[in-house]
């Protein structure tokens, strides 16, 4: 009697937690967002400008980023649009539970996690899809405003909490159909695009058998030490991507690859071995790439001379984002306006969603509310993504971040205090910044790899990034 009482302590507390989390993570989105009228902005690659002709500078966000229709004049719904058909990847509770441990939830521990699948989501985007491919149905989310947010984690507390008690869970009816969303398509060309769409978002499904989920990327990172709960870094979180692809034995996946670029350096001739490599006979075509780049931006703290840096790569069409945050919390930043990173935040707990089902529900992988940070308050150990999809667009990347403008702007003198420090945040490990670029090598011709020359830096070229590779995990 004593072991079954103390079994149903220990569930009914498990429980209490899961239900506290749901609360606690749910209040991410509760603030709007501001954006001025006077400054462009950036999402990964694409600008938006949003002057009107009120005499005010602050334009109050509607959904989280809207700004008054009626009196713009520029092109804010095509940005709403835009952000809101990223792929919007959060905590996530009462899914299958992890082997190897009791765990239904990521909340608390899993953001990087969360924050690496938006990058690959990215990029598969615009592997099968397109930069210019915008979801149909983005603007039809319901707004997220400060009312809406507080009232519905309220509820949504009340009612986990008195399901927890009952053992019973409420599922969530889908409210976009498959049927209904392919039916509004007037060609097969955008029919295959939703198709896409789901197959995209159904890979990174909470579930044992998705090829980007939650539960293969933590079995992934048992070769790294890591396990369920564990705290994950950027820098692991790359190479934990990396495994997952070239383990993915989906047809529609044998035509990319992941590189992850060792010490700050890209290795031209390695990147393209990788994209050349040896596939089936029906994909004769070089592979596309998605290239993963560790750096650190600074010692303790963000240096502010890499806010050119950071803008110029988020400015580019190659870039599919940035795996970073600030201490003890991940983001995934994917824009900028002024010297404010936008970004995608993990931080919300959303019930589980059975992607396996023909209509599953979308609108929970969406986000309508766009949000800032002042760089100054990025942690400086992040890791960069780039997408090129063959090798002459690798070339043409290559070619264009190495110029020097406006990409590597910035200063050359080197900084003191990089290198590895304590805490509970990520900390990585290196040597003070230097002057090359963390981007192109020439093809390399014997080892040590450190004795290979590097490609001259620019005269504008910003303090070297030192590497990412042993640091200690990020708390959520």
């Amino acid at each position: 009697m004593e072991a079954t009482g103390t079994d149903e302590v220990d569930k009914l507390k498990t429980k209490f937690i899961s239900a506290w989390n749901n609360m606690k993570y749910s209040w991410v989105l509760k603030t709007k967002t501001y954006f001025s009228r006077n400054s462009p902005v950036l999402l990964l690659g694409k600008c938006y400008h949003f002057k009107y002709e009120d005499e005010n500078k602050l334009l109050p966000a509607r959904s989280g980023c809207t700004i008054e229709d009626h009196i713009i004049a520029g092109n804010v719904e095509e940005f709403r649009k835009d952000f809101t058909s990223r792929i919007w990847l959060t905590y996530r509770e009462e899914f299958p539970q992890i082997e190897g441990s009791t765990l239904t939830t990521d909340c608390g521990w899993g953001c990087t996690l969360r924050t690496g699948q938006m990058l690959l989501a990215q990029g598969l985007i615009l592997h099968f899809l397109g930069r210019a491919w915008t979801w149909p149905d983005a603007l039809n989310i319901e707004n997220s405003d400060f009312e809406s947010w507080t009232s519905n984690t309220v509820k949504k507390f009340t009612a986990s909490f008195e399901a927890s008690l009952s053992e019973e869970r409420e599922l969530k009816t889908p409210t976009i159909s498959l049927k209904e969303t392919i039916g509004r398509y007037s060609d097969d060309h955008e029919m295959r695009n939703e198709i896409y769409h789901r197959k995209i978002i159904s890979w990174f499904g909470d579930s044992p058998l998705a090829l980007f989920g939650l539960h293969q990327l933590i079995e992934y990172g048992k070769k790294s030490g890591k396990k369920a709960g564990d705290w994950y870094g950027p820098a692991v979180v790359a190479h934990i991507l990396r495994k997952a692809v070239e383990e993915a034995r989906h047809p529609d996946l044998q035509g990319i690859t992941i590189y992850v670029a060792q010490d700050c350096t890209v290795y031209s001739s390695d990147v393209i071995d990788k994209q050349c490599a040896s596939m089936a006979s029906d994909h004769a075509d070089d592979k596309a790439v998605i290239i993963l780049v560790p750096v650190r931006l600074g010692g303790e703290r963000t240096n502010t001379d890499y806010l050119d840096f950071v803008k110029g790569i988020l400015s580019l069409e190659y870039c599919v984002g940035i795996i970073g945050g600030k201490p003890k919390q991940s983001y995934y930043f994917a824009g900028f306006q002024d010297d404010s990173l936008i970004y995608m935040d993990p931080h919300y707990c959303q019930s589980f969603v059975d992607v396996s089902i023909k209509d599953f529900p979308l609108e929970t992988f969406h986000c309508p509310s766009p949000k800032k940070m002042s760089f100054r308050k990025m942690d400086p150990s992040c890791t960069i993504g780039f997408y090129c999809r063959n090798v002459q667009d690798f070339k043409r990347a290559s070619e264009e971040i190495t110029k020097g403008e406006p990409v590597w702007k910035g200063r050359k003198e080197e900084r003191k205090g990089a290198g590895v420090t304590e805490g509970g945040d990520e900390r990585t490990g290196g040597s003070p910044p230097r002057s090359s670029p963390p981007w192109s090598s020439p093809p390399r011709t014997s080892p040590p790899r450190s004795s290979h020359p590097r490609c001259s830096p620019p005269r504008t070229s910003p303090p070297r990034c030192s590497p990412s590779r042993t640091s200690p995990p990020r708390s959520s």
